[in-house]
C-alpha cells in the first residue's frame, strides 16, 4: 500500500470519528479551564446557601405537550465524518426516533411566540423500576448538533441505555433548532480563504471591518433568535425537556460545554439535578479573555505532549527534538501567511496559516488523531501538499464534503457573543499579546485575535462569567483529563468550588485528549457507569488509572 493510500485510509477513519471525539467541543468554545488571576470562590459554608434565581411560569400548552417520536429523517446538517443519512440502530436493535419540543422563544414572554427543539432519542429495553428515565446529553460547543452527534456515538453509551432513554437535542440557535445562518457557503469559503492575522495598524482596522461586516450578516439572517439563545435559557430547555420527558429530576450527561450548561442549569434548578456527569469540565470563573488564554496554554500542552511522543516513537519527521519541532511548525505557519499551500481540494482552495492552525487544534483533541497530524504535517513541509491539514481544518469548522457548511461555528459566536460582556478592542488585543505569545508561539497570536469575534455584536452579553452556584443540588460526578487541550484539567477544581458546598465529586483521568469517558480507560468509564447507574458516587479526588 503506498503511502498516499495509507494517509487517505487514516484520514477517513478520522472523518468517521472525529464526531464522536470532538461532539461540538471541538468548535474552538473560549470556556476553558485553568488558573485565573483572582482565585477561585469559596465554598459555600452549609446552611448558607443563596436562593436559586426565580424560573419562568409557564403555561400548560408546553408543559403538557405530548411529543411525537417518528423513525429520524435523512439529516443534512450532518457534518464531513458526521453519520450516513439514515442513523444506525443501537446494538440491540433499538432505533433512533426524532421529536420537536416546543418551548418559548422568550421565556420573559413564555405565552407568547415559541421554537422548535429538535430531539432524538433511543429507547431503552427496560420497564418498571429496572427504568430510571431519560439520560439528555449535551456534546458541547456551543454549536454542537445533539441530533447529529448521538446517533454517531450512540453505541459508546450502550450499557447507559440498559436502564435509560438516551436522550439528546439540538440546542436553540443550533442546527435544526431556529439554527443562526450568518454567511453562504461560497462566502465563508472566501472568508476562511481569506483570513490573516493583522500585523500592522492598517490591517487591525481591517480586521474589525471585517467582524463588523459578519455580525451585520448575522443580524440580517437570523436576528429575531440571537437575543434568545443564551445559556440560560437553554437550561430553561432542558428543564421543561425534563418535565415533557416525565422525569421528576434531570438525568444528565454534558462534555465540555455541556458542563458550562449543566452548571448553569444546577443553578436554576438545584432541587431538579439528579444523577449529572460533566466530562471535560470547563472552568465557569473566568472572564472570556483569561478563558481564552487557559485555553491556549490548554492546546499548547497538548501539542508539546504530541511532539514528545512523536520523538519518543524515533520515527518523528518533524524536527531532530520536541523544541525544533515545534519551531518547524511555527516556520511553517509564517510561510503560509505569505504564501497558502496548494492542495487537492477539488473548489481549489489553499491551506492558509489560520486554516493550518486550525487543523493542527483539530487533531490534538485526541491521541487518535496524532498519526494524522504528522502525516498532514509530513506532507506540508516535505511535499509542499496542504490537503491533509485543510481537511482537518474542515472538520473543526463544520465543512461538508459537498461544500455546504453546518452552522456550528455561527452558532459558537451567537451563543458566546450573548453570553459574554465583555466586548474586547484592538488596544485590548495588544496589551495581551505578549501573554499569548508566551503561552503558545504556535497558536497564541491567532487566538488573541479571536477575542475581537464580538465587535459591533447586535446582541449586549449577560455576564463576565455564568453563576453555577448550587449548594444543595445532588452530587454531580466532575471528569477531569490532565491533558485535556480545550478545557484544562484545573477547571475542574474551579467547577466544584464554584458549585458549592459538597455538589462537585472530582475524578481525575491521567491522559490525553478532550473528554474521557470515551478515551478507552475503562476505570473511568466502571466509575462513570456505577454512578449512573446504581447511584454510586466515587470517593472525592479518585484517579484513574488507579495508583
Amino acid at each position: 500500500m503506498s503511502a498516499a493510500v495509507r494517509r487517505g485510509t487514516a484520514l477517513a477513519t478520522v472523518l468517521l470519528t472525529v464526531g464522536t471525539v470532538c461532539a461540538g467541543g471541538c468548535a474552538g468554545s473560549q470556556a476553558s479551564g485553568g488558573p485565573g488571576a483572582g482565585g477561585p470562590p469559596a465554598r459555600q459554608a452549609a446552611g448558607q446557601a443563596p436562593s436559586p434565581p426565580p424560573t419562568p411560569r409557564l403555561p400548560r400548552s408546553l408543559t403538557e405537550q405530548e411529543l411525537t417520536w417518528r423513525d429520524c429523517p435523512p439529516a443534512p446538517e450532518y457534518g464531513a465524518g458526521g453519520p450516513p443519512s439514515t442513523p444506525q440502530p443501537m446494538p440491540d436493535g433499538t432505533r433512533w426516533q426524532c421529536a420537536t419540543l416546543r418551548a418559548p422563544l422568550d421565556y420573559a414572554d413564555p405565552d407568547g411566540e415559541t421554537l422548535d427543539i429538535a430531539l432524538v432519542r433511543a429507547r431503552s429495553q427496560a420497564r418498571g423500576a429496572r427504568r430510571i428515565g431519560s439520560l439528555v446529553f449535551n456534546f458541547g460547543g456551543p454549536g454542537g448538533s445533539g441530533v447529529s452527534t448521538l446517533p454517531v456515538s450512540g453505541a459508546q453509551y450502550a450499557e447507559l441505555q440498559e436502564r435509560y432513554d438516551l436522550v439528546s437535542f439540538d440546542p436553540r440557535g443550533v442546527a435544526r433548532s431556529a439554527g443562526v445562518r450568518c454567511l453562504s457557503d461560497a462566502e465563508l469559503d472566501a472568508h476562511l480563504q481569506e483570513a490573516t492575522i493583522p500585523t500592522t495598524d492598517a490591517g487591525a482596522v481591517e480586521y474589525l471591518g471585517e467582524q463588523a461586516a459578519y455580525a451585520r450578516a448575522c443580524a440580517a439572517r437570523s436576528g429575531d433568535v440571537l437575543p434568545h439563545i443564551r445559556t440560560v435559557d437553554t437550561a430553561h430547555d432542558l428543564d421543561l425537556l425534563r418535565r415533557v420527558l416525565g422525569d421528576d429530576e434531570l438525568y444528565y450527561f454534558g462534555i465540555s460545554y455541556g458542563t458550562e450548561l449543566g452548571g448553569v442549569y444546577a443553578h436554576h434548578y438545584p432541587g431538579r439535578v439528579g444523577r449529572a456527569v460533566f466530562d471535560a469540565v470547563v472552568d465557569p470563573t473566568l472572564d472570556p479573555a483569561e478563558s481564552t488564554l487557559n485555553q491556549t496554554k490548554g492546546f499548547q500542552l497538548a501539542l508539546t505532549n504530541y511532539l514528545k511522543a512523536c520523538d519518543e516513537d524515533g520515527q518523528c519527521p518533524i524536527g531532530r527534538t520536541p523544541a525544533q519541532g515545534e519551531q518547524e511548525i511555527v516556520a511553517l505557519l509564517d510561510r503560509l501567511t505569505e504564501r497558502p499551500l496548494p492542495t487537492r481540494d477539488p473548489d481549489g482552495r489553499e491551506l492558509n496559516a489560520a486554516l493550518a492552525s486550525s487543523g493542527i487544534a483539530l487533531a490534538l483533541y485526541s491521541e487518535d488523531f496524532w498519526q494524522i497530524l504528522t502525516e498532514g504535517l509530513q506532507d506540508a513541509l516535505d511535499e509542499g501538499d496542504g490537503t491533509v491539514l485543510l481537511q482537518l481544518s474542515d472538520l473543526l469548522n463544520g465543512r461538508r464534503e459537498d461544500g455546504t457548511y453546518d452552522n456550528s461555528q455561527a452558532a459558537l459566536t451567537a451563543i458566546r457573543c450573548a453570553d459574554d460582556k465583555p466586548r474586547y478592542t484592538v488596544a485590548d488585543v495588544r496589551e495581551r499579546l505578549p501573554r499569548f505569545r508566551e503561552a503558545s508561539p504556535v497558536f497564541g497570536e491567532m487566538t488573541v485575535w479571536g477575542l475581537l469575534s464580538c465587535h459591533e455584536w447586535p446582541v449586549p452579553g449577560a455576564a463576565d462569567h455564568p453563576d453555577v452556584s448550587a449548594p444543595g443540588a445532588n452530587p454531580i460526578l466532575l471528569v477531569g483529563t490532565t491533558g485535556d487541550p480545550a478545557t484544562p484539567y484545573e477547571g475542574t477544581a474551579r467547577m466544584a468550588d464554584a458549585l458549592g458546598g459538597d455538589v462537585g465529586v472530582e475524578l481525575t483521568y491521567r491522559g490525553e485528549g478532550h473528554g474521557a469517558y470515551n478515551g478507552g480507560d475503562p476505570c473511568v468509564r466502571e466509575r462513570v457507569n456505577a454512578y449512573l447507574l446504581a447511584g454510586d458516587v466515587p470517593p472525592d479526588g479518585t484517579r484513574c488509572p488507579a495508583g
